[in-house]
This record gives structure tokens, C-alpha cells and sequence, in this order.
């Protein structure tokens, strides 16, 4: 059944980027590096044959930027930036490997996965501080009510995303796995914000 457009102003779509050039290694908002020819593909890849989004909002990096300013172009859509939007601070770890980490900080990521709130990188972004601007975005993107909205960001960006409609202790969004392109869904009704898909492989529209 086709939902009918009142419905569809409370829709968030959100995509992480596409691999960037470097490969896997970690990146807050400390390492800028731009999509890679394969990050753009799985980019291009990931859209639907039709939109409907009314706008795109994004993260100042230009992993994210750079796609959903040409997107945005493609379909004459308004974007803007908003930087509450940009990866969460990785400090000392930024640009590393894991193997690179592994070998300058023995223990250092199993004690972060075990728990990432206590063993943090050195000089890394509180996580508390990361979902609460994050949480303000989602916010402010639910109060201007002109849905349905694509916001191009991070996958620390979309798993607090998630853990916000979960309800989800801050902590817990480390369990949430999202791949390169992959993408959520976030609607809002009378029973409150839900999450509607997790890192779905496209962006074409479901009836």
C-alpha cells in the first residue's frame, strides 16, 4: 500500500558514504580523504531510479559532500551541511589501520570493543558528546517537518542515528553493522521515531 504523502514528510533516509581512497582504516573527522572511483560507484549503485526527497542534508566531509552535492544537482534538490553531521573523533587512531593500531597500542581496540564509553583513543571524541550532536541533528531535521529527507553521512553517524530511534544506550551502536553504501531508514508517527531498515544494499523505493 502506498503511503500517502503527509506520511511521507516524517521519512529520513540515511546513506553512508562509499569507500574513500586509503581503503579501510579509521577515520573521525580528522582524516578528510575523498571517495575513491569505487566509493562513487557503490555510491551511483546504492540510488534509486526515482527519487522523492524533498532535500539532502550532509556531513562537511567530502567523503559525504562531494556525492550529495552532485546528486543533489542530478535532481535539482536544495542541500546543505550540517557539520553536527561529521564522523566521530577517533584521536590518536585517526588515519590508522588496524593492524597499525594493533601494533602501536597492544589490547588497545579489544578493550575499546569491549567497551568503547571507558577505552576511548587517545584524544578521541566523548561518545556521549558524538550522539548528542548527533541526536540535535536528527532533531532539528524532524522539527522543520518537509520530509521525506536523504542525509549523506558516516556509519557512526547512522548507528547513533539507529540508537536514538532504539533507544539504545550509546555504547550499544557499536554492535549495529553498516557497510559502505549501505543505508537506514527512520520514520516518526504517533508511537515515536522507529527504525525502519538497516544497511539495505539499495535506495529503491519499497511500495
Amino acid at each position: 500500500m502506498q503511503l500517502c504523502k503527509d506520511e511521507e514528510r516524517w521519512r529520513i533516509d540515511l546513506i553512508r558514504h562509499g569507500e574513500p581512497v586509503g581503503g579501510d582504516r579509521y577515520r573521525g573527522d580528522g582524516v578528510d580523504d575523498p571517495l575513491s572511483e569505487r566509493g562513487w560507484s557503490q555510491m551511483w549503485a546504492a540510488m534509486p531510479s526515482q527519487v522523492d526527497w524533498s532535500r539532502v542534508v550532509t556531513s562537511p566531509l567530502r567523503r559525504c559532500l562531494a556525492f550529495a552535492r552532485a546528486l543533489a544537482e542530478r535532481h535539482d534538490l536544495p542541500v546543505s551541511v550540517e557539520p553536527d553531521l561529521r564522523e566521530v573523533g577517533f584521536g590518536a587512531w585517526e588515519g590508522l589501520t588496524k593492524a597499525q593500531i594493533r601494533s602501536r597500542w597492544p589490547g588497545a581496540l579489544r578493550a575499546f570493543h569491549a567497551d568503547p564509553l571507558a577505552n576511548r583513543p587517545e584524544g578521541a571524541e566523548p561518545l556521549e558528546v558524538f550522539h548528542a550532536r548527533v541526536t540535535r541533528a536528527v532533531e532539528s531535521i524532524w522539527r522543520a517537518g518537509d520530509g521525506p529527507v536523504l542525509v549523506v553521512s558516516h556509519a557512526g553517524v547512522l548507528r547513533a542515528a539507529a540508537a536514538m530511534a532504539l533507544e539504545l544506550s550509546p555504547p550499544s551502536m557499536y554492535r549495529l553493522r553498516i557497510a559502505y553504501a549501505g543505508w537506514a531508514r527512520l520514520r516518526r508517527d504517533e508511537r515515536g521515531t522507529g527504525l525502519e531498515r538497516w544497511n539495505a544494499p539499495t535506495l529503491e523505493q519499497a511500495g
